[in-house]
């Protein structure tokens, strides 16, 4: 068997366990892809799936052959990654205005000029963790403790950096005048923390966790807005202050505050799909450690808050 195609089309409908699911995945006509898994059924001499009209179900033979198609995959991409033929690496930033993966990504490609590190915009960790575990992206930025615990299961990851928090508020709202926000101040207001948005569940788990016990409410869903400038409309319409990061990029008519008393801490780690091969990985896991160091962002302040399921999840990387 001479043709990697083969495997990753076996693969991918493994995975998917839907053939519409899977050549959409892999950028192929349905058609093209059972063609393939047909003619690998062939060379093996066995029959890897069993196809119904309502369902498609490995056989005992597919399930033996998942774990060693995933290591000829991988082997095949440290083959080609080892005599400078590596794909580009795909790195999600969640979106253009936020700071601690661009860095990250900036100081890697200075690290591995050779390679392409091509970034992406996917908007929240649970979407991209999904890209990741289908092979449409290669690594993210965010709060992997978010996630569900079926999709860790399949993904790798690095702590990079506490993030302190801020809110953003409207430039005639009453905390506007403070240099910082003290938390307890938001009582009895409405913050929007992305709640409805499929794409960040991590993000608003984290607000709720903050809020808890603090007469602070998650803000009701808003319409799901695609790009920055969608977003500053939603926004201003709604005029709810908004839970982010220090770093977040300014919006017209706001002002962002950080909030103290204690400072919210959002873990921002570097998640990668478990077996993943490439040298660009490399070059970001170094740069990503590189700059923890540099600017201390994995020192925890003293006043600082966090999840304690978050804590957990760093205690058990190191």
């Amino acid at each position: 068997m001479s043709d990697p195609r083969l495997l990753r089309a076996f693969l991918a409908v493994a995975e998917e366990l839907h053939f519409t699911r899977a050549a959409t995945r892999l950028y192929v006509a349905q058609q093209a892809l059972s063609r393939d898994v047909r003619r690998l059924e062939r060379e093996l001499g066995a029959e890897l799936f069993v196809r119904t009209t309502r369902q498609v179900t490995l056989t005992a033979d597919g399930e033996r052959l998942v774990p060693y198609a995933r290591r000829v995959l991988a082997a095949q991409e440290e083959l080609l990654a080892a005599f400078g033929q590596a794909r580009p690496l795909l790195v999600d930033l969640n979106s253009p205005g936020l700071v601690t993966g661009r860095r990250v990504l900036h100081r890697a490609r200075e690290l591995a000029p050779e390679h392409e590190l091509m970034a992406r915009f996917e908007s929240g960790l649970t979407w991209a963790a999904g890209e990741l575990i289908a092979g449409r992206l290669d690594a993210s930025f965010g709060r992997y403790a978010g996630l569900d615990p079926a999709l860790r299961g399949r993904l790798e990851h690095q702590p990079v950096r506490y993030e302190p928090m801020a809110v953003v508020l409207p430039e005639d709202h009453r905390l506007a005048g403070c240099e910082t926000v003290p938390l307890d101040a938001l009582a009895g207001e409405a913050v929007y923390a992305g709640a409805g948005n499929p794409r960040t569940p991590e993000w608003t788990d984290l607000a709720r966790r903050l809020f808890e016990g603090r007469g602070i409410e998650v803000a009701a869903p808003a319409p799901l807005a695609v790009g920055d400038e969608e977003f500053q409309r939603i926004m201003a319409k709604m005029r709810n202050p908004i839970l982010v990061v220090v770093d977040f990029p300014a919006m017209p008519s706001t002002v962002i505050r950080p909030l103290v008393d204690p400072v919210p801490l959002s873990l921002v780690s570097l998640v990668w799909r478990k077996g993943l091969v490439h040298p660009g990985l490399g070059a970001l896991r170094r740069a990503a450690a590189q700059l923890a160091a540099e600017e201390g962002w994995l020192r925890r302040p003293v006043e600082g808050w966090i999840p304690a399921i978050d804590v957990d999840t760093i205690s058990a990387h190191n």
